[in-house]
């Protein structure tokens, strides 16, 4: 009985009633945006996307098709890493705007999005799987902004550098990992606050950030007397070595969006419009991560003719600045570093903060919202070890082809079957029923075709995978998995149609049908007796109630 009790205070808010599968399917922040909610409008996406390209993750991932971690010398040339960059976010903008719409038209989440490919109970898995990335990926940017922390401290404090080391064998300093809490530790009120409300955050980070970055830019030209010793570096690849090293760099970039690719309803169904979400992101996805990744690129460029070396990092690149800087030059680096954090900052709230909330709330309703999941988030950002990820360039691209190939699936999956097997036709009220007869509970309310798709496209790669964590693999795995993102999002969206055809599912149709849900008059089949607007008794709940074999007496049926 106390335990109860205790378990009843530590639940979400909720409507009452509900039974327990009902409260394993929804609660305020699982239900669809109502239009009071729905405030961003095109700008607030521009903003959000300038912002969220503004950051060291976008910079580190362009700089690194350049150089060598193993030499330090120059691979890809500025201007073909900028080609990479470039066709890599225009792929990626489109099939952000893809998943986007569906988000728009029907003001649901990614978690409830999946339900109707992967089933009402099957969608816990790609839903794990996509928190699970965020809380890893917060871990690395929460890494990334105790880095820019650091710079800032050392800039104002220059013995905070020479703190001694009290845990040599951890994999990191006591320095960094003092810079990396304190990140964390700031980043935790900012957690708070709901989705809908934070995109003031995105337009203070896209004015500020950007022209912290340009400042650095210009002082990194200057340094390296002026921009033509650093685009005249010519490349160090030739033939296929060259050809192979443009082809990662387009996975690179377009793996940096592979949690995003999923989980833009997440963001897209508080749109004012569809067309809110459209235009503005596939225009400002490229531009904006085109800008910053120049950026990127020629500081980075410019630290071979600098200092001999090509210097990946823009942190440690920025440090190096500080190495017989003036007060003046260090109050420069201050105020850069405070740009680039601010940046850390926004982009793990956007990309993993919120995408893993929205996510948890899918996987345990009753107990978890947006906030607790946020929170979640930022704890097990804390207790992994985010350094051994990102201490070279190669293990930094490695991890993110790793995760963009389980990704890449789940995106394939999900746009297949609303583009090509339902033709954007989605039942809304269908997405919170767990009855039998549910048009998305398919067998024990997972669908196979969609996990057998799923598993083929990691199979396709996983070979390739071990190759590139050092096992010996034959040549072809390893081609395969030089465009990994592909080949998992090929061969799981035309699995997944083959089997849709040759076993129909519920809901298929051969006409573009897609409708625009009023949500206000939108009832979800909860466990109450269920009545429509003008107060005639919901169909689904009678059958409900006859599925489940209770008398209509008993007030809720078990859906």
């Amino acid at each position: 009985m106390a335990a109860s009790h205790y378990l009843d205070k530590l639940a979400v808010s909720s409507e009452p009633g509900l039974t327990n599968a009902q409260l394993m399917l929804t609660n305020d922040d699982l239900r669809p945006v109502e239009p009071e909610r729905r405030k961003w409008g095109s700008w607030n996406f521009v903003a959000f996307w300038v912002a969220d390209s503004a950051n060291i993750n976008t910079w580190m991932i362009a700089s690194s098709m350049i150089t060598s971690s193993a030499t330090g010398t120059i691979t890809l040339a500025w201007w073909q890493a900028w080609i990479c960059v470039w066709v890599g976010y225009f792929i990626a903008g489109c099939l952000i705007c893809a998943t986007g719409r569906i988000g728009a038209q029907y003001h649901i989440s990614f978690p409830v999005v999946s339900r109707a490919s992967f089933g009402i109970w099957g969608s816990l898995w790609p839903v794990f799987n996509r928190a699970a990335m965020a809380c890893i990926w917060y871990g690395v940017q929460s890494w990334i902004g105790g880095e820019c922390v650091s710079v800032m401290i050392e800039a104002i404090w220059p013995s905070y550098a020479n703190i001694p080391n009290h845990i040599p064998s951890s994999g990191t300093t006591t320095k960094d990992f003092v810079s990396f809490f304190i990140f964390w530790f700031c980043s935790l009120p900012a957690i708070w606050f709901p989705v809908h409300k934070i995109r003031h955050l995105f337009t203070a980070k896209s004015i500020f950030t950007p022209i912290a970055m340009i400042a650095f830019f210009a002082w990194c030209i200057r340094r390296a007397n002026g921009i033509g010793p650093i685009i005249h570096q010519p490349s160090t690849l030739h033939g296929s070595a060259l050809a192979w090293a443009v082809i990662k760099g387009i996975m690179s970039s377009i793996a940096n969006f592979a949690t995003l690719i999923v989980n833009d309803p997440d963001f897209s169904r508080f749109a004012k419009t569809p067309k809110s979400a459209l235009w503005s992101q596939l225009i400002s996805i490229p531009f904006g991560f085109a800008i910053t990744s120049f950026i990127g690129i020629i500081a980075s460029s410019s630290s071979t003719v600098i200092f001999g070396t090509t210097i990946w990092n823009p942190l440690e690149l920025l440090s190096q600045f500080l190495v017989g800087a003036s007060s003046g030059e260090r109050f420069g680096i201050f105020v850069i570093a405070s740009g680039f954090t601010l940046a850390q900052l926004g982009t793990n709230i956007a990309a993993n903060s919120v995408s893993a909330g929205t996510d948890m709330t899918a996987l345990l309703p009753r107990f978890l919202n947006i906030r607790r999941g946020g929170y979640i988030c930022a704890l097990v950002g804390l207790v992994m070890c985010p350094w051994n990820l990102v201490n070279t360039s190669n293990n930094f691209t490695t991890y993110l082809s790793a995760y963009s190939v389980f990704l890449s699936s789940i995106a394939a999956v999900l746009l297949c079957d609303y583009y090509v097997v339902r033709k954007g036709n989605l039942d809304v009220k269908e997405l919170y029923s767990a009855r039998k007869r549910s048009t998305y509970f398919y067998t024990y309310g997972i669908s196979w075709r969609g996990f057998v798709a799923y598993i083929s496209g990691i199979l396709i790669n996983i070979v390739g995978f071990a190759g590139a964590v050092g096992r010996t693999v034959p040549i072809g795995a390893q081609y395969i998995y030089n465009v990994n993102y592909f080949a998992g999002f090929i061969v799981s969206a035309v699995i997944y149609y083959a089997l849709c055809r040759l076993f129909p599912i519920p809901g298929m149709s051969n006409t573009w049908s897609e409708v625009d849900v009023d949500v206000d008059n939108l009832t979800v089949a909860y466990g109450q007796e269920v009545f429509d607007e003008e107060g005639r008794s919901i169909p689904e709940y009678e059958e409900a109630l006859r599925d489940n074999k209770k008398d209509k007496s008993s007030g809720y049926a078990t859906f």
